[in-house]
């Protein structure tokens, strides 16, 4: 399964993008929207040169083999989980 991040916006009832979509005809699609709000204002630059040294100062993740390799299997399985029940619709998430 791939996905595609396109921008567009509602007119009359249906979804127009900025730009052509090579898709097959038929494709399934999932819309989402977003509103405006305080996230979307840019970020000052100082507040960005305030993270990236926070970031420059972080130490790597040491994970020992052992746990590794089970976060390594849960990761398996949850994957594996999502491959089985990617049909299921939001009636049967809380049974």
């Amino acid at each position: 399964m791939s996905s595609l991040l396109l921008k567009g916006v509602i007119r009359n009832g249906r979804v127009e993008v900025d730009e052509p979509i090579d898709l097959p005809e038929g494709t399934e699609v999932v819309v989402t929207s977003r509103t405006t709000g305080p996230d979307d204002d840019p970020v000052p630059p100082e507040e960005i040169t305030r993270v990236l040294a926070a970031m420059r100062r972080l130490q790597p993740l040491e994970i020992p083999d052992d746990v590794g390799a089970d976060l390594d299997a849960w990761e398996r399985k949850l994957n594996q989980h999502g491959i089985d029940n990617t049909d299921t619709g939001i009636e049967d998430v809380f049974r």
